[in-house]
């Protein structure tokens, strides 16, 4: 049988497949400019068409159709590589470096511990406003207090929190950096 359709024999539409490769590998050579791309073109057109063949429609030109699929699979790796650039040498993957992740996650186990150091209303107040986004009159109302009260707690907590992350922090909880730290040593002075 011819290539222009497909027989009614599985053994007929492998002969018009591989009748197909000569015309299929001169078109590839002819859009690729490589013979051994134009190799992996054919083969992938091959797969391609064995795998699809349910959407092949009995009595049309087996030829063109796997010409088609040819020419779609070269154009859509055109497009993909327009995208890519060549790099040999590394140089550019080089310069696209990720930052470490373990010092957010130092810093956040460093909050973490630090967050367990205020006392349980303050811990409370700053989780309430900070992490929950309540206002201070439902953060009040949570936690049974007036609303200026909810505010004060929650300035203790973040100063005490800025005092005991600044840079420099001693075992004892007094920061060399930390501006509540300096202004508690200096009304104790």
């Amino acid at each position: 049988m011819t290539t222009d359709g497909v027989s009614a024999g599985g053994g007929g539409l492998k002969a018009d497949l591989v009748s197909a490769i000569p015309g299929l590998r001169a078109f590839a050579v002819s859009l690729s400019g490589n013979s051994d791309r134009a190799d992996d073109l054919v083969q992938e057109t091959l797969v391609k068409a064995w795998v699809g063949m349910n959407s092949f429609t009995e009595g049309t030109n087996l030829t063109a159709w796997l010409f088609t699929i040819l020419r779609n699979i070269y154009y859509s790796d055109y497009r993909k590589r327009r995208r890519e650039t060549a790099d040999p040498d590394g140089v550019i993957a080089g310069r696209m470096v990720t930052p470490a992740a373990q010092p957010g996650h130092m810093d956040f186990l460093d909050f973490r511990a630090a967050l367990q150091k205020l006392p349980v209303d303050q811990r409370e107040a700053l989780i309430l406003i900070g992490a929950s986004g309540l206002s201070y009159d439902e953060a009040a109302a949570v936690c049974g207090c007036a609303p200026g009260t909810m505010k004060s707690r929650v300035n203790r907590a973040r100063n005490r929190l800025a005092e005991i992350l600044a840079p420099g922090e001693t075992q004892g909880g007094n920061s060399d950096f930390g501006e509540a730290a300096s202004s508690a040593r200096a009304e104790a002075d």
